[in-house]
């Protein structure tokens, strides 16, 4: 199956949910997001990583990161190679002494580790088109902006109540997918999107 790259664009905190985070990656030379929920504690380790702070003491990932330095490890890439019931399935494709290495990790861990390694992340066909979404045109109206050194953190637009979602049609929820994604709330556009995927569904 044809991997495809991703990079990661923005952070996203969402301030009607305190403790919702997504990490979005963009496709490539295209289009299309994928945003990912994440803890708080997996989007400060991303984020100090894309602004290459330093730390006074090594946070987890650093010392993995360390680790695997000393010992000759080098992390080639990251796959996200599956998603089930709206959970995401990371893999670390490392290298040793002329070995390859398959690691099970979750994929907020496997991100900040990419970061770190400046390797590639790559997903497939099926997932993007299961969980990504579409912007309809390039954000700032040129070519797709995506700065993978640079960690954004978009204000969040004013929830819509799940309630009030469950009122809409799939129209009206495409139409407030879009707005919400123009303010870049992606927590928030994560459950836009889930609910048009469930009615699709039905």
């Amino acid at each position: 199956m044809k991997k495809i790259e991703l990079e990661i664009v923005a952070l996203s905190h969402s301030i009607t949910q305190t403790h919702s985070y997504a990490v979005v990656l963009g496709e490539v030379n295209g289009l299309r997001r994928l945003p990912i929920v994440i803890g708080g504690f997996e989007a400060q380790a991303i984020a100090v990583a894309l602004e290459r702070m330093q730390p006074s003491r090594p946070l987890t990932h650093d010392l993995f990161a360390n680790f695997m330095t000393t010992f000759g490890i080098e992390l080639n890439e990251v796959i996200i190679y599956k998603l089930e019931e709206g959970i995401f399935f990371a893999k670390l494709i490392c290298h040793h002494d002329d070995e390859s290495i398959e690691i099970d990790s979750r994929t907020s861990d496997a991100l900040a580790m990419a970061v770190r390694a400046n390797c590639k992340i790559y997903t497939y066909e099926n997932i993007l088109e299961a969980a990504g979404l579409y912007l309809e045109q390039p954000e700032g109206g040129g070519e797709p902006a995506s700065d993978s050194k640079s960690a954004q953190i978009p204000v969040g637009s004013k929830a819509v109540p799940d309630t009030e979602m469950k009122g809409m049609n799939l129209e009206e929820l495409n139409q407030l997918l879009q707005k919400v994604l123009e303010q870049e709330d992606y927590v928030r556009a994560i459950h836009i999107r889930d609910e048009i995927n469930s009615r699709k569904k039905a």
